[in-house]
């Protein structure tokens, strides 16, 4: 009999894929879990608009952790791959992804000493994500943990796991620490601008929603990057209940050695003090259920000259929408008298 349905799964490759992936959308996710978390290494997701300074954050922070003598892991989830560019001054180190398609191709397991670089201290990896056009960057992070796993992720000593994540985009893939419970916190960076605070919005509107299903994540709280003392960013910090755990200012010392992938967070360095109360903030801040805004009480937040409030919805029609009145054109016909 078994010789019939391998016969037949031959002769109707079509059918015989038809029914994998059939079986493969009936797998159901795992639920989320409602026990409290006991990790003893701290694992806390980062979530950012794109460009907002994640990456400067993390590579500052995480390397005066690794200066105070704590082991830190940075992990880069952002399909840009550049999380750990500052770190290794301005240098790309080869993605989890690509190395594992590359592996495989080649019949090779991957190894950690494929994956994962250090520098004084900090150990960093880049999960990666696929060419453009070609793949989900949310799947990829999917894959890109499952490899994790693999490798004994949740047996490495590490006291401090720091993930980048891209805020801007809200599907599964990218939402994972915070659906599964696989961090037991979550830090924002933003700024003064309506762009990035709906980003750092959405973010706390994904950990309220997955803390009324029982999950245990919270907002630890937020880091203000590119700070020009407008104040925006510190009165959402407080109209959703987080503390402001950092304010880097807007300075050109610190914009321009960035740009040279500089690392700055170096003790008795000028901006020693700033990483040196952020990495105590990052350890000592507890999880917290935020109070997402709706859009109009964050639009609230700006003057209405900075968005545009007191501009008209006015509703189209369907005329508007045939441009009717524009088509309107005069006949060519030639109309002779006394016709």
């Amino acid at each position: 009999m078994n010789a019939a349905v391998a016969t037949h799964a031959q002769a109707n490759p079509q059918a015989s894929m038809a029914d994998a992936l059939r079986a493969e959308a009936e797998i159901e996710p795992d639920p989320v879990a409602t026990t409290p978390a006991k990790k003893e290494t701290q694992i806390i997701a980062i979530y950012g608009k794109g460009g907002i300074g994640k990456s400067f954050t993390l590579a500052n922070l995480s390397y005066m952790m690794a200066q105070q003598g704590k082991r830190v892991l940075l992990i880069g989830c952002d399909p840009k791959s550049d999380t750990t560019s500052l770190l290794f001054g301005g240098r790309s180190c080869p993605t989890i992804i690509e190395t594992s398609s590359k592996k495989k191709a080649a019949g090779e397991q991957v190894k950690i000493g494929d994956v994962c670089f250090k520098r004084d201290g900090v150990f960093a990896m880049e999960l990666g994500g696929p060419e453009v056009g070609r793949g989900c960057g949310g799947r990829g992070i999917i894959h890109g943990f499952e490899l994790l796993e693999k490798l004994g992720f949740h047996e490495w000593g590490f006291d401090y796991v720091l993930l980048d994540f891209l805020g801007d985009v809200v599907c599964g893939g990218f939402g994972l620490p915070i659906a599964r419970d696989m961090c037991q916190k979550v830090i924002v960076v933003g700024s003064n601008d309506l762009q990035s605070l709906y980003v750092a919005n959405n973010v706390c509107s994904a950990v309220d929603y997955f803390r009324k299903l029982g999950g245990n994540v919270g907002v630890a709280g937020m880091v203000i990057n590119k700070d020009d003392g407008t104040g925006e960013a510190h009165a959402f910090a407080e109209a959703v209940g987080i503390p402001v755990l950092s304010a880097i200012p807007a300075n050109e010392d610190i914009r321009r050695k960035s740009a040279n992938y500089e690392i700055i967070g170096k003790p008795g360095g000028q901006w020693a003090s700033v990483f040196e109360q952020l990495a105590q903030q990052v350890a000592e801040a507890p999880p917290i259920r935020p109070a997402p805004l709706t859009h109009d009480k964050l639009l609230n937040l700006f003057k209405g000259d900075a968005v545009g409030r007191g501009v008209t919805l006015e509703p189209a029609t369907i005329d508007d929408m045939c441009a009717a009145a524009v088509l309107e054109k005069k006949s060519l016909e030639v109309i002779y008298e006394g016709a």
